[in-house]
């Protein structure tokens, strides 16, 4: 295939990737406002944050497999478009549970960054694949973090619901830009459905990589979450006794890591990327002993935030990149395993979190998440010479 990755191209999969990632997040600022506007309380309100993510959860197994099967050029904006309908269900909800069901929904189509990162990796030149995919996850990652932000501050000056009704219109602008901006795709193999999604399981049974690489990315997702959950008991409780926006704030740290996310592709463009990622496990480590040590220094826990988000995002890229490079007919089902493993990492961290700060507070956390990612990094050193050295990557592909 001609590499047709061009520069505006990947900006512009970066920034849909970006507004479609956020659509999970624009409930979590809002609860309270939704739940006094719709008569139920806060504690309830909050299962539209559960519900939107089981649904992406959902979205992730059962749709983006296709992009190995239909075209893409017709998939991306039409999951663009489904997405936009089911923001304007819940811009018009009239109680909550049609809220709740609207945002089920949302979550099941708001898949296409998703869709657009294996994309990205089958149009970009090998040469250039790792910098195109880091830019493209950058932007997804930057959708993550400033969603809550932009979500507050269209409420502040319009209301909860308005936020869905931008939402929905940037669907539509993005999936229009995204029709006349993915370029004309050979047809694909033909698979039915029940098979298509019975080979993402083939997929990672057939690659002892897939499998080494999925427990790593796994790993350091849970720690990943397991230190943001814990953060939240840190910063509300004595000595710091944050308020929920000034603890929202610290977030913004990580937004080093969508840099990193950006400018590591590089070094897996230059044949670097197990020896990095080897490093990024590291970076993680001594994050998490910053951390440890000074838990009750504000100044510490900001540079631990940086570089556990720098070490984490570089991994992540690390990890997605390689797996692109091992069976390039097969992207989006790897694409698939690949976020699912995160995300059930990333469930098992926050469970994992509560339980270890019940029993020892900040330092059974920290010392958890270190013991997590030392068994990451030793899956690392035991396979990093066969199963994770990156197969060439063929201009032909």
């Amino acid at each position: 295939m001609t590499a047709v990755m061009t520069p505006g191209r990947t900006v512009l999969f970066a920034v849909a990737g970006g507004a479609a990632v956020g659509n999970l997040y624009w409930a979590q600022p809002l609860l309270d406002d939704v739940a006094a506007d719709l008569g139920t309380s806060s504690a309830l309100a909050g299962l539209l944050v559960t519900l939107t993510q089981v649904g992406y959860a959902l979205g992730i197994l059962l749709v983006v497999p296709l992009g190995d099967v239909t075209d893409r050029r017709r998939l991306v904006p039409g999951v663009l478009l489904a997405s936009a309908v089911a923001l304007v269900g819940a811009a018009l909800a009239p109680g909550f549970t049609a809220l709740l069901v609207a945002l089920a929904l949302v979550g099941t189509t708001t898949v296409a960054g998703q869709l657009l990162i294996p994309l990205a990796g089958d149009l970009a030149d090998p040469a250039s694949r790792g910098r195109v995919v880091g830019t493209i996850a950058s932007g997804v990652l930057t959708g993550i973090l400033l969603s809550r932000t932009v979500s507050g501050v269209i409420a502040g000056f319009a209301g909860w619901r308005a936020v869905y009704v931008v939402a929905a219109v940037a669907a539509v602008v993005l999936a229009v830009l995204l029709r006349r901006a993915i370029p004309v795709l050979p047809p694909r193999e033909r698979v039915r459905y029940p098979r298509l999604i019975a080979s993402v399981f083939l997929a990672v049974r057939a690659h002892r990589a897939v499998r080494v690489t999925l427990v790593i990315s796994a790993s350091v997702f849970a720690v990943f979450t397991m230190f943001w959950t814990s953060l939240t008991f840190l910063l509300s409780a004595e000595p710091y006794g944050w308020s929920t926006t000034a603890i929202g704030a610290v977030g913004l740290v990580g937004l080093a890591g969508a840099v990193a996310a950006q400018r590591v592709g590089r070094l897996h463009d230059r044949g670097w990327s197990v020896p990095v990622t080897g490093g990024a496990l590291v970076l993680v480590l001594v994050a998490l002993v910053v951390a440890g040590l000074g838990g009750r220094s504000v100044v510490a826990v900001l540079v631990a935030v940086l570089l556990l988000d720098v070490g984490v995002q570089a991994a992540n890229v690390l990890n997605q990149t390689r797996l692109f490079a091992i069976d390039p007919a097969a992207r989006s089902r790897l694409n698939t395993a690949f976020v699912t493993s995160n995300f059930v990492g990333g469930a098992i961290g926050s469970a994992v979190a509560g339980v270890l700060w019940n029993a020892g507070g900040w330092t059974a956390v920290t010392i958890g998440a270190a013991v997590l990612v030392g068994f990451a990094t030793t899956v690392w050193a035991v396979h990093r010479r066969r199963a994770l050295a990156p197969p060439q990557d063929s201009a032909s592909d």
